[in-house]
């Protein structure tokens, strides 16, 4: 926060990437712009060189918070939240940003329980805030929960041994709870970041471009000294669709390199030495998935291989329209 300002003055601006999800989109800007200035200065909104549309109704959005920027060429998830956090503080040098995919949205009155955090003094010294994300109706959403390091933290480790990822995540009693907490890492849905935080982690790594972008970022800001905080009083709402409840393959299957390439880069940050004696249980894990691609096993198998070789090399320059050529997708 800016020296001389008054907690009240706080400055909180929304950075959402979009692409090709227009009534999507539409729904999650709107209920954004519901906000009150005075929870919510201004929104930007990336388009990720978009198809469906989204640029030309964009163009008809007279909102003067919201302020758009249409990329070139798709840059995924990472290069999106990395422009759009530039240009919002460059733009808007705010205090607090907060960031989102185009199918999250926060629920009614949640930066209003933010700018309240602020004002109470209970954020001071907070770099990050991860809200409690949920479904539509009302489930935990499962791959938006805050979570522990487990290879820090000697009783999260103890857990993660008998429950797996059980163990390092927040479960249904840390969202029922009333009192924050300490965490180590959370998703770019429902993320705030402070000015210090950005000060100390950056902004994230472009070339990752999609599927943990969000892990490093966070777990990198802790490792530097960041203090990231759970609060289960902020919620937001993800409406997504890439994997549905209970699903076990990706689609398309290009998604599955980036999610595996990426994944092994985040057991390599998080565990340290311990990565070498992971490695093993990872590989068997990932490659007993190819059960779920019948029909597709050996251009899955090859993905994972790519990844698997990509990820120790931390090889991220590799170009989207390679990876769509090697799963022989549209």
């Amino acid at each position: 926060m800016n020296a001389g300002r008054a907690p009240q003055d706080m400055r909180l601006v929304a950075v959402m990437v979009s692409y090709n999800r227009l009534e999507q989109l539409k729904v999650s800007l709107a209920r954004l712009l519901q906000s009150a200035p005075a929870h919510l200065e201004a929104v930007v909104v990336i388009d990720n060189a978009s198809t469906d549309g989204t640029e030309a109704w964009l163009a008809t959005q007279s909102d003067p918070r919201l302020w758009v920027f249409r990329s070139a060429t798709n840059g995924g998830g990472a290069g999106g939240f990395e422009q759009g956090m530039r240009h919002a503080v460059d733009r808007y040098d705010p205090d607090w940003l907060v960031v989102m995919d185009d199918d999250a949205r926060p629920e009614p009155g949640a930066l209003g329980v933010f700018q309240s955090r602020v004002q109470s003094g209970d954020l001071d010294g907070v770099d990050a805030v991860s809200a409690a994300v949920y479904h539509p109706d009302g489930r935990i959403c499962d791959m938006n929960r805050p979570w522990v390091n487990p290879f820090w933290h000697k009783d999260a480790f103890k857990r993660t041994v008998k429950k797996g990822r059980e163990g390092f995540h927040m479960g249904q009693k840390d969202y029922d709870c009333e009192t924050p907490q300490r965490i180590d890492g959370g998703s770019f849905v429902g993320l705030f970041v402070s000015r210090r935080g950005l000060q100390i982690g950056g902004f994230p790594d472009p070339s990752l471009f999609i599927y943990g972008d969000d892990v490093l970022y966070t777990l990198r800001l802790s490792r530097a000294g960041g203090h990231i905080r759970f609060d289960p009083g902020v919620r937001f709402e993800h409406d997504f669709t890439t994997l549905t409840e209970g699903a076990q393959r990706f689609r398309p299957m290009w998604k599955c390199y980036y999610h595996h390439r990426n994944l092994l880069m985040i057991y390599r940050e998080a565990a340290g030495l311990w990565f070498w004696l992971v490695l093993p249980l990872v590989v068997v894990k990932w490659l007993s998935k190819v059960r779920f691609y019948k029909g597709a096993r050996g251009r899955f198998l090859a993905l994972v291989a790519r990844a698997l070789r990509d990820g120790l090399l931390g090889r991220t320059a590799v170009d989207f329209a390679q990876v769509k050529r090697w799963t022989a997708e549209d």
